[in-house]
């Protein structure tokens, strides 16, 4: 939301935990020229003032800031009346146009079928801003958000292309080294011949997380490639699904492991119980006993000299 017209640049709604990478396309989306043509609210913002998230207070985010320069400023923790206005704004939200919408409930877990899609609600969200709200006097300034925009005479500022705001937002950068079977991420070997005659230097790459079949490759800031995974080609896998499945792997062998060895550990406790039953018992001569006390105390020790 732009802080002096409340005007919506961007928006997204996801049922995935809040991530750098969920942020990532509604920044995309407040920052680049909208396919609407009456929703003209663009440009890299000066200040960003967000909260305290972890998906604001990422490192990815910190990069994506220092490239486009732009100013990241937290508000302070516990103190909401900090965020008023994207508060009052979801408050909108919630009475004007939720509460319309079918299924909604107000608190506790909601009753009977689902009876509204994502996709369907983020038309439905889309165009309140757009026909609603953005038209709506504001109560606070007193002017609609879209004119307020407009009369502001604001010429925002946009990056070079697309394509280098997909670069920037998109995409995590990470330090690596050239191998001489390719480049090592995340248990995966990224392939290109043009990495043949970097064999052994330091380069960055460039990865979206909603797919890791390739990655982007640069060395001293300047694109060498695009690296492929063989074991991926093909195919859009999400980092956050290639993770899942590791973690489902492992707990999977801990357990087959765990049952393997409660079952060993209880076959070994029945051999000894039966070893005991079988062996008879060993009798005690006491007349045996005492003669081997008697031999252990007249028996003097043996000496060994060293000239012998």
């Amino acid at each position: 939301m732009d802080d002096y017209s409340r005007a919506v640049a961007g928006f997204g709604v996801s049922f995935h935990a809040p991530s750098a990478i969920q942020t990532a396309p509604v920044l995309r989306q407040a920052i680049w020229r909208k396919a609407i043509p009456r929703w003209y609210i663009c440009g890299i913002p000066a200040t960003f003032y967000t909260d305290h998230g972890s998906d604001f207070t990422s490192h990815h985010l910190e990069q994506v800031s220092a490239a486009l320069k732009m100013e990241l400023v937290f508000s302070e923790a516990g103190m909401p009346r900090e965020r008023g206005r994207i508060e009052r704004f979801f408050r909108t939200i919630n009475q004007m146009l939720l509460c319309g919408l079918p299924g909604y409930t107000p608190a506790g877990p909601p009753h009977g079928q689902t009876l509204l899609t994502l996709p369907a609600f983020e038309a439905q969200l889309q165009r309140f801003i757009l026909a609603d709200y953005h038209q709506r006097l504001h109560s606070e300034t007193g002017v609609p958000p879209h004119a307020r925009w407009a009369a502001g005479g604001f010429l925002p500022q946009l990056p070079e292309s697309l394509e280098h705001l997909d670069l920037l937002l998109l995409t995590v950068a990470k330090s690596r080294k050239v191998h001489p079977d390719g480049i090592r991420f995340q248990g995966f070997r990224y392939l290109d011949p043009t990495l043949a005659a970097y064999v052994g230097e330091a380069v960055i790459i460039r990865y979206d997380p909603r797919d890791m079949a390739e990655i982007r490759v640069f060395h001293q800031q300047r694109f060498l490639c695009r690296a492929i995974c063989a074991e991926l080609a093909g195919e859009t896998i999400a980092l956050r699904e290639i993770i899942q499945a590791r973690t489902h792997r492992r707990k999977t062998l801990r357990r087959t492991l765990q049952d393997r060895a409660r079952t060993v550990e209880a076959l070994l406790e029945a051999h000894r119980g039966a070893h005991q039953v079988d062996e008879p018992p060993v009798p005690h001569d006491p007349v045996n006993t005492q003669e081997q006390v008697v031999a252990r105390v007249d028996t003097p020790p043996l000496k060994r000299y060293y000239h012998e």
